[in-house]
């Protein structure tokens, strides 16, 4: 059987990189259907992938959304939570709209979408909710101060999302994938004097590919893990920055 078999998924930041080719997994894997979620287009082969134009920091856009889907499906049985940005400066560099920015959608955006979808799920009784986090939440990275606390945060919010999500005894799982360097079409424009640096510090010398990191995100959302639940798993060669 496949392990998304039936299931009805939600991933923001769909239309490219590592969400899309989460997307794509959970369409092979039998989901009945995909929403993925991005400001920017997307065009996908399988039937079972939907595009839908969304802005994760606009909380009417997302309420929208997740009526729509509810009214159409009756629940939601995963949500990715992917959509994420980067603004590098050091601090002292740094300006507020950088800041803000990353903040919104890397923080809020995960708050905004779990806050619509998790009461569906704990109403449904099951669920499995992984949030995207990095490397550089787990460890840090110079230049990175933005987004090192949103995706720190975003494990905080794993860890606590694990225990508010199952109070009542609803099966709605909440974990976390934190991706190493990932050779996405961002990272494609990267030059070599600055990824090779990196494969180096990485004890499997190279970088992770996309569906690497999808295999794990699959792992979570399916019931193969039906007893994993606020667990941060580190997919990242052995990077330790």
């Amino acid at each position: 059987m496949n392990r998304m078999d039936g299931k009805i998924a939600i991933v923001t930041g769909g239309a490219r990189g590592i969400g899309r080719t989460v997307c794509e997994t959970f369409a092979r894997e039998g989901a009945k259907m995909v929403f993925a979620l991005d400001m920017i287009p997307g065009e996908y082969s399988a039937e079972n992938i939907k595009h839908i134009e969304l802005n994760v920091i606009n909380r009417e856009q997302v309420a929208t959304f997740v009526e729509q889907v509810q009214t159409e499906f009756g629940r939601v049985d995963v949500l990715i939570n992917n959509a994420g940005i980067t603004r590098d400066a050091l601090l002292q560099k740094m300006d507020e709209s950088m800041w803000d920015a990353v903040i919104n959608v890397n923080l809020k955006g995960v708050f905004n979408l779990t806050q619509a979808v998790a009461p569906l799920m704990m109403e449904n009784g099951k669920g499995s909710i992984v949030n995207i986090a990095s490397v550089v939440g787990e460890y840090g990275n110079i230049g990175q101060t933005n987004y090192a606390a949103t995706k720190a945060g975003v494990i905080g919010m794993t860890y606590t999302w694990a225990k508010e999500f199952t109070r009542k005894g609803a099966a709605v799982r909440t974990n976390a994938v934190a991706p190493g360097y990932v050779m996405t079409e961002m990272m494609a424009t990267v030059p070599d004097k600055v990824l090779d640096p990196i494969r180096q510090k990485t004890p499997l010398g190279r970088l992770g590919d996309p569906q690497e990191i999808a295999n794990a995100i699959l792992f979570l959302a399916s019931d193969e893990s039906s007893y994993v639940n606020g667990h941060v798993l580190s997919v990242n060669g052995g990077l330790r920055l």
